[in-house]
């Protein structure tokens, strides 16, 4: 059996960013990470302004993510098409490349990372790995994106129509480029909707959250999307720059809406363990970098009672962005209503770029 003061479960962006921080305080620790390689991860891969200013003062720089920036907003619902700018620039980049840029950040600063290790279960005060070798750590920072920790699952989305994640890649290729352009797409459909942009690679990434029921009626996920490309035109121009081995990745039961509102001494969750905004708010990432620089701060200045103190914070702090996200989501999951709101942001653009602001967390300076 190991011993670390520190153990970070999951080498995504949650995970990386407290590690890159612990490593610049000398702060002794451990990061494993169960991919050998670093993969795509299901994800839109939106970064806001704010997540990149975070970002930028972790050292990540935009150019390295990605040079083209996204300037606005195209909603479509129906026949009905609405465009607004956004507050700021952003950028969509693939979690291969954000990844890979925190990881090596965080290795650079003398992180210790281990990479192909599998973490099965939490067992009383140990984390068991899939060799059933142990490590007990002080303090968990458990930062496994969507895919629950045995022993540490978070609470089900309380639905009895559960909401999947899917995720296609299109493209690159020129007519994708004019479609989608500087925007971030989002496309709304009964029981779920889908959001498009442009990645580094110029390819185009497609990530969707739809019901079970509406996947369910359609019979899979590549007929779902046949179904969706006849249901909307636009949706369907885009679809066709799918190539035909292009494969669906897809995740269950994402709790959207879900947070942990309480801590416990030595625990601290990290990005989508810690909460899960609906992903049309396009803050799950900012979320996650966050959530790793508050949980380090954090266990930095009071050790694993931090987390209590931690896990209340990020809670209330997200209160309103997930508030007005479900809110949003809701409308959107229904044709009559995702109708009323493509057209109330044609009629008045600036609906948009508050509901931008409100659904964003406030990044914390980092000596804060």
């Amino acid at each position: 059996m190991r011993r670390t003061p520190a153990l970070i479960v999951g080498g995504g962006p949650a995970g990386a960013v407290a590690a890159l921080l612990l490593a610049r305080a000398g702060a002794p620790h451990l990061l494993v990470e169960r991919s050998a390689e670093t993969g795509d991860a299901l994800c839109g891969g939106f970064l806001s302004w704010r997540t990149l200013e975070a970002l930028d003062r972790l050292g990540i720089r935009r150019d390295a993510l990605n040079r083209d920036e996204i300037r606005r907003l195209r909603l479509f619902a129906g026949s009905h098409l609405a465009e607004a700018w956004l507050p700021r620039p952003a950028l969509a980049v693939s979690r291969r490349r954000l990844d890979t840029l925190l990881l090596g950040h965080a290795v650079a600063a003398g992180a210790a990372v281990e990479r192909g290790v599998a973490v099965r279960a939490l067992e009383g005060d140990c984390v068991r790995l899939a060799d059933d070798s142990e490590i007990t750590p002080d303090a968990l920072f458990l930062a496994t994106g969507k895919h629950d920790l045995r022993g540490l699952a978070r609470g089900a989305e309380r639905s009895d129509d559960p909401t999947l994640g899917l995720r296609v890649r299109l493209g690159p290729s020129e007519a994708l480029d004019r479609m989608v352009g500087d925007t971030i797409e989002l496309h709304l459909f009964d029981r779920g909707y889908a959001g498009i942009a442009r990645q580094e690679d110029g390819a185009v990434n497609l990530c969707m959250a739809v019901h079970r029921s509406r996947l369910t009626a359609a019979g899979s996920p590549d007929q779902l999307l046949a179904a969706l490309a006849l249901e909307s035109p636009q949706l369907g121009e885009r679809l066709a720059g799918r190539a035909g081995s292009a494969s669906i990745d897809a995740v269950a039961n994402v709790p959207y809406g879900w947070r942990m509102q309480n801590g416990t001494t030595g625990l601290f969750r990290l990005g989508d363990q810690a909460a899960c905004i609906p992903s049309l708010a396009g803050e799950g990432m900012g979320i996650a970098i966050e959530s790793g620089a508050r949980a380090a701060a954090e266990y930095l200045r009071h050790g694993p009672s931090g987390a209590i103190t931690y896990q209340q914070r990020l809670a209330r702090d997200l209160t309103t962005p997930f508030a007005i996200a479900s809110r949003i989501r809701a409308a959107a999951e229904r044709p009559a209503w995702a109708n009323a709101l493509t057209v109330a942001v044609r009629l008045a653009p600036g609906i948009a770029g508050i509901a931008a602001r409100l659904t964003r967390i406030s990044h914390k300076p980092l000596d804060a």
